[in-house]
């Protein structure tokens, strides 16, 4: 007799079980996007949604993956190569079928099947892995032909519905548009996801009719049509409902996008990492974060993001493929493809652009912009400079309102800084230039040679004052009035 058990009950472990093929059925035209992008390329936690069920799929360790796109194959199919190269990619030529189309069209392309057959969906992100492998463990264990993926929802509308036999086992699923009152009353919902017996698959397929509202070929049909021919049909119930919530529209895509985001910060809490405040912190799926990492309110972690120990990051940052090392602080900073040493402060309102390293105990401060720069050890670049194409050997010191002009408008050119060298304020660098180990730059150079050890660089202008200019060229204004030797005298009496 089949039965059914819910996800919380006690059952097969979670754990690696072979299967003879996987189906991800990614047809659809998602046309409630309203995008020129496919449905399945927009991404939820760094990842497109196809990426998430690609991930799923793979735990069950099949010995055939299959895709089957339809509606904007152009796009998607580039993106799997990228993604998963070994995935068996196929074409569904007439979305308009159905999914029991869709999934004949993979059967077909896949070639004879003995074991058991998942199918699953490029739109449900948040369903794992893990769940995939305990819905399968369980069909095997009840000795099932077919298992359906099932939730219990408090607004059942718009689903297909789960319409249960006498013994408990499934019965037939009924979809919303073809189903009458009472059954639309029914709360058991069906996610659209299955495991097969192979030779019942393909069977089952064989005898689909198009005879229902929509005019498709329903993949629902079989358990019906199973059950009629003697097969044991039975149902997981996951107490989880964000597992079988698909996206059809942007406002699902932003749901399930803060109910994932929601879970990976809980796991990295559990994982002990400090959060100060999840709601308005974003992390995403490939972000690796050490015990002991402190994120502070706005930051966002992207890409593949990498974050050492002790490390404090935000509030207000956004960090994407950039590699922090231990007890780093990066405060109200923006980064891309850098790499922060230990110890190293970055921020206020620092700009890290692709090729940065900042070695250990560096400290980069406020309005500061840096672009394929190396800082060594101990190198300071408090404010106000931009640094692109540049070496800074280890405790150098580059002075406020620096500017290293790398462009000629042509090409980029490299400067170096060398050890413990002190560049004044308000300095430009043109370069190629180098400034040696130990030297100086006065404030307000513009530096255009190089600059030996235990030098001083000075390229700038002698001062000249010009006695009386503003009695002069300014006879009868406030400023000339306060130059007069009266008003400077009284200007003293007074102090």
């Amino acid at each position: 007799m089949s039965t059914s058990t819910t996800a919380s009950e006690p059952g097969a472990t979670p754990e690696a079980v072979p299967v003879a093929a996987v189906i991800v059925l990614a047809a659809g035209g998602g046309t409630r996007m309203k995008s020129k992008r496919s449905k399945l390329l927009h991404e939820i936690a760094g990842r497109p949604l196809i990426a998430h069920a690609i991930n799923a799929a793979e735990a069950l360790h099949a010995q055939q993956l299959a895709v089957v796109v339809g509606v904007m194959a152009d796009q998607v199919e580039p993106a799997l190569q990228q993604l998963a190269p070994n995935v068996r990619v196929v074409h569904q030529t007439d979305d308009a079928y159905g999914t029991g189309h869709a999934v004949r069209c993979a059967v077909a392309e896949l070639g004879e099947l003995q074991g058991e057959v998942v199918v699953t969906y490029g739109d449900v992100p948040l369903l794992t892995g893990e769940t995939l492998q305990r819905f399968t463990a369980q069909h095997r264990a009840e000795g099932n032909q077919i298992t359906v993926l099932t939730a219990r929802v408090p607004d059942p509308t718009g689903y297909g519905r789960i319409v249960r036999a006498a013994d408990g086992g499934v019965e037939r699923i009924v979809e919303h548009k073809d189903a009458g009152e009472a059954e639309r009353a029914i709360d058991e919902i069906n996610s659209g996801v299955f495991v097969f017996d192979a030779q019942v698959l393909t069977d089952g397929l064989s005898r689909l009719s198009t005879d229902n509202a929509q005019g498709e070929y329903y993949l629902t049909d079989l358990p019906d049509i199973a059950r009629g021919l003697g097969h044991r049909v039975g149902a997981y119930v996951t107490d989880d409902l964000w597992e079988v919530e698909g996206v059809n529209t942007r406002v699902q895509l932003a749901a399930l996008g803060r109910e994932l985001n929601r879970r990976i910060c809980e796991r990295w809490m559990l994982a002990g990492v400090t959060i100060v405040d999840p709601q308005t912190t974003w992390i995403q799926a490939d972000v690796d974060l050490a015990p002991d990492v402190t994120l502070l309110p706005g930051t966002s972690l992207e890409g593949t993001t990498v974050v050492g120990s002790g490390s404090v990051i935000g509030p207000d940052t956004t960090l994407r493929d950039v590699e922090v090392g231990e007890d780093a602080t990066v405060c109200r900073t923006h980064g891309s493809l850098a790499v922060v040493g230990d110890g190293v402060t970055v921020g206020p309102f620092a700009y890290l652009r692709p090729g940065t390293v900042l070695d250990s105990r560096a400290h980069v401060g406020t309005f500061v912009e840096l672009k394929n720069a190396h800082v060594g050890p101990g190198a300071k670049v408090p404010h106000l400079s931009y640094v692109g194409d540049a070496e800074i050997g280890e405790g150098a010191n580059i002075g406020a309102g620096t500017i290293f002009a790398n462009y000629d408008g042509v090409n980029k050119h490299k400067s170096t800084v060398g050890r413990f060298s002190f560049v004044g304020s308000d300095t430009v660098l043109v370069a190629p230039v180098d400034i040696a180990d130990g030297a100086y730059v006065a404030a307000g150079s513009a530096i255009t040679e190089n600059v030996g050890s235990g030098e001083l660089g000075i390229a700038r202008g002698r001062q000249h004052n010009s006695s009386g200019w503003v009695g002069r060229n300014r006879a009868g204004t406030n400023t000339d009035k306060a130059s007069s030797p009266q008003a400077t005298s009284a200007q003293g009496d007074q102090r």
